[in-house]
């Protein structure tokens, strides 16, 4: 096994969200590793803002909804002990920026959660997926589970 000290856990804030951050900050801890959070904002308009663009924590922009993903984001991190150097709010498309910062900061494992859909979901791919195959670092996966 490879020595893990830079681990990057990308989160969503979805209903699984929490198996995720858990799993990582577990084995941040067992491996006594520096751990790292990324959310990809894909799902809120961001007028004249482009891709790959850092979003400033700690500036108040204005905007409701930015706002409401930046606490919601700052709480997770809070709770997990992360430092504000170790937090990545990121407007653009989840898997090239969670591969790009990853590569750009030297990160040894990536974890995402994965729900391993089949059928047309599996043919239409997924951030998971896409991390993969285009990370330059080893990849965890957490199965997740519609039961969990």
């Amino acid at each position: 096994m490879n020595d893990y000290k830079k681990i990057l856990v990308a989160i969503d804030f979805s209903d699984y969200g929490n198996i995720v951050i858990n799993q990582a900050k577990h084995l941040a801890g067992k491996l006594n590793a520096e751990l790292s959070v990324i959310h990809v904002l894909d799902n809120i308009p961001m007028p004249d803002t482009p891709y790959g663009t850092i979003i400033t924590l700690s500036v108040q922009s204005g905007d409701p909804l930015l706002e409401a993903e930046k606490n919601k984001f700052n709480q997770v991190c809070d709770d997990l002990g992360v430092i504000s150097t170790g937090r990545w709010l990121i407007w653009g498309k989840p898997q090239e920026e969670i591969t790009g910062l990853a590569a750009k900061e030297k990160i040894d494992l990536i974890i995402v959660g994965s729900h391993g859909h089949h059928g047309l979901a599996a043919l239409m791919g997924s951030t998971a997926k896409g991390v993969i195959f285009n990370a330059e670092c080893d990849v965890l996966t957490v199965h997740l589970k519609d039961n969990q």
